[in-house]
C-alpha cells in the first residue's frame, strides 16, 4: 500500500511539474506573440488632435524657464519644462482629472512626477474644466537642479474608459488608464513664450 501510494504522489508530482512547464511555455508564446503583432506607437507632433476618451487634447508647445511661470513660483537653481496645450472637457461634468493625461518621458536620473497644472487664460493652478469648452492650459513640471533642460521632450499620452458602473463602488466614472501614443515637442529654451496658434 505505502509503494501504491508513493507512486501516486511521484505521478502527481510529475503531472504538476509538465503542467508548470506548459503554462510557462504558453505564457512566452503570448508574450512574443503580442511583442511581433503590436501596432506600433502613434507619435503626435504640436497641432495634433488626440482623443484620449475624456479629454481632446492639442498639444501646442513646450518651453524651459527659471522664472515664474503663470504664477507657478520657480525656485533659484529650478527649470520648470512647460508644455501648453489645449484641453476640451468630452464628458458631461466639469472635471480636474488631467494629471495623468501626459505623463513626460523624462531622460535618466530625472524624477518627473506629476505636474502642476494651471489655465493660462486666468493662471489659476488645477481649474475645473467645463464640459465642451476648449481652454488652454499650461502642464509644468519642475527639473532638479543638475538635470539639464531637454531640447526635445517625450510624453506618453494615457487615455481612460467610462464605466456606467464601477465593480467597486457601482458608480459611473473613467477607469482603466492606457496609454494611446506619444506627443513630441521641441523645448524652447528661457522662458520662449511667443503666442502659439
Amino acid at each position: 500500500m505505502r509503494v501504491l501510494h508513493s507512486f501516486k504522489a511521484r505521478v502527481a508530482a510529475l503531472l504538476a511539474g509538465v503542467g508548470s512547464l506548459a503554462a510557462a511555455a504558453s505564457v512566452a508564446l503570448y508574450a512574443a506573440y503580442g511583442k511581433v503583432n503590436r501596432a506600433p506607437e502613434p507619435v503626435f507632433g504640436p497641432g495634433a488632435a488626440i482623443q484620449t476618451g475624456q479629454w481632446h487634447l492639442v498639444p501646442r508647445r513646450a518651453w524651459t524657464t527659471g522664472a515664474k511661470v503663470y504664477d507657478v513660483p520657480v525656485k533659484a537653481g529650478t527649470t520648470a519644462l512647460v508644455v501648453e496645450a489645449d484641453l476640451t472637457n468630452r464628458s458631461a461634468e466639469s472635471s480636474v482629472d488631467y494629471l495623468g493625461l501626459l505623463r513626460w518621458n523624462a531622460p535618466a536620473g530625472v524624477s518627473a512626477g506629476k505636474p502642476m497644472v494651471v489655465g493660462v487664460r486666468d493662471a489659476q493652478q488645477m481649474p475645473y474644466l467645463q464640459p465642451g469648452l476648449p481652454e488652454r492650459v499650461a502642464f509644468v513640471w519642475m527639473l532638479p537642479p543638475a538635470a539639464a533642460a531637454p531640447a526635445q521632450a517625450a510624453f506618453a499620452v494615457q487615455s481612460k474608459t467610462y464605466k456606467p458602473v464601477d465593480n467597486l463602488y457601482g458608480a459611473p466614472g473613467w477607469f482603466n488608464p492606457a496609454n494611446v501614443g506619444r506627443v513630441e515637442l521641441p523645448v524652447a529654451r528661457d522662458g520662449a513664450r511667443e503666442s502659439a496658434s
